[in-house]
């Protein structure tokens, strides 16, 4: 007892930080050396995990080998383990060495920067790395500090996208009086983001305000301009005044795009606020192959994209830049005066707090990760860990065009691969969307790989988003064969059944 006491006040002793964080290290270090041994997907009811603690927390603290030891009986068995180099559901969840390291040095220093006198220097490197990762992925200047823009790190997107809606928001409502929310407009695609909807909510906007734009496979699935005019002519046509307006550059569906140029210049004539949401395929555009996808940036508000999805950034991490900082700030910022700064600097133009780009007042120091990650793989090494990727996505599309029995569903421009079982008969929809389905649930219950799905025309598509950093063209050639041998194996219970 006296000594669990002692360890509570001494929680940062030295020695046992080291101790005790070198444990962690190697108990990670194990996972990730097995952890394509496990089942991507776990048997795990709901409930599990509850049997088997107690009800309530210890009285006397405890060491952490015991901790971890439970940790391993207890927690990995039932994870859906993220990091497996077969995990391709969703979109992956990276993780690397100077991920961990950035992070870890992050949690480590554990400072608060929510104005510049909080943390000088955490503002000023989230500046820095803000411009470095805006001219990695090729953005136009004026989303940069130095070009009169600028950009903060959120956690994710729905943050950013609350944001910017915010900041439109604002300044419809100065022009429009408060009483104006009822007649304003946002627009995205049936392609994009729920998260869209959710924070349209979030700031108040009436559902019946959200226009949801049908795509096609003609367009590959993205927004064309005509369709956006026509929704925002006839709001306008009605007395409504448009807001704002989505053009993600890879859906999470499907990985469309949507044309970006076109989209900006249609909010320019109409006075709308366009978001370009790059949260997945915002980490190709470091290759210039890819950057032609936001060509006509320039015309847009605002830019969001995740590297804590493809760009070896561990969680949490996101990336928003704003062509003009006063728009956000204006929307969010707070001034009590238990925050105000009272040293000399604070007086002068272009000082950044970073509490007022955002939703909360605490934040981590995300740049510390971020700028780990940039200094340790550099531009080079993360535009060839981007194409390694996008080449296994190609092997996989491929694959699937040589078997008669699949088809692609949109083309592949990235490296999520999205693909079905053929019908093999006109009208016989319904049961290749059942044989899908339980292709599906044959794959991911084989412990063996693991996908999601999405539903787009009616019909029933597996989505194979590939990106994880233990990844390798041998996972995925073994998930063609997995998903051969099942697609067989259903689909003699298809014939089975249609004898029964």
């Amino acid at each position: 007892t006296g000594g669990a006491l002692f360890d509570a006040l001494s929680s940062l002793n030295p020695d046992t930080f080291t101790g005790e964080s070198c444990a962690v290290i190697n108990f990670l270090a194990d996972y990730y050396r097995d952890v394509d041994t496990y089942p991507v997907q776990p048997e795990a009811m709901p409930g599990c995990l509850r049997t088997l603690l107690p009800d309530a927390p210890p009285e006397n603290g405890e060491q952490m080998d015991v901790i971890l030891e439970e940790v391993w009986r207890h927690i990995v068995p039932a994870l859906t383990h993220w990091q497996s180099p077969k995990f391709f559901g969703y979109f992956q969840a990276n993780a690397s060495t100077a991920g961990f390291a950035g992070e870890t040095l992050s949690t480590g220093l554990n400072v608060v920067p929510f104005t510049r006198a909080a943390s000088p220097v955490a503002t000023e490197l989230e500046g820095v790395v803000m411009d470095w990762m805006g001219k990695l992925v090729g953005l136009p200047d004026r989303f940069l500090f130095f070009g009169g823009g600028g950009g903060v790190l959120h956690g994710s997107t729905c943050e950013a996208v609350v944001c910017t809606l915010a900041a439109a928001l604002d300044r419809a409502l100065s022009r429009l009086g408060h009483e104006g929310i009822l007649r304003l407009v946002v627009y995205a695609s049936d392609q994009s983001h729920s998260t869209f909807q959710k924070g349209a909510r979030i700031v108040g906007m009436p559902r019946s305000n959200f226009r949801v734009i049908r795509t096609s496979a003609a367009s590959g699935y993205g927004l064309t301009a005509a369709s956006v005019r026509d929704a925002v002519e006839a709001d306008v046509a009605s007395g409504l005044v448009p807001l704002y307006l989505c053009a993600t550059v890879g859906t999470t569906g499907l990985g469309a795009v949507d044309p970006v140029r076109d989209l900006g210049e249609l909010a320019r004539r109409h006075g709308i606020w366009l978001h370009v949401d790059a949260a997945y395929a915002g980490s190709a555009l470091i290759c210039p192959e890819f950057q032609h996808h936001i060509d006509g940036a320039e015309l847009a508000d605002s830019v969001s994209m995740n590297p804590h999805k493809w760009f070896l950034t561990n969680m949490d991490c996101c990336c928003l830049w704003v062509a003009s900082p006063a728009a956000l700030t204006s929307a969010l910022s707070t001034n009590p005066e238990y925050l105000s700064n009272v040293t000399e600097e604070s007086a002068g133009a272009g000082v950044v707090d970073y509490k007022d780009w955002q939703i909360a007042l605490s934040r981590p120091f995300r740049a510390m990760k971020l700028w780990v990650v940039l200094r340790r793989y550099g531009g080079a090494g993360m535009r060839a860990y981007v194409r390694r990727h996008v080449e296994m996505a190609k092997w996989f599309e491929q694959a699937l065009e040589a078997d008669g029995r699949f088809e692609v569903v949109a083309p592949t421009r990235f490296s999520l691969v999205t693909f079905r079982l053929r019908p093999r008969h006109e009208g016989d929809g319904d049961a290749v969307d059942g044989l899908n389905r339980r292709l599906l649930v044959a794959v991911n219950a084989s412990g063996r790989a693991f996908m999601t799905h999405f539903v787009v025309d009616g019909k029933f598509v597996i989505r194979m988003a590939v990106g994880g950093a233990m990844t390798e063209i041998r996972h995925v050639q073994d998930t063609w064969e997995l998903v051969r041998e099942k697609a067989e194996e259903v689909g003699a219970l298809l014939k089975d059944s249609k004898h029964d």
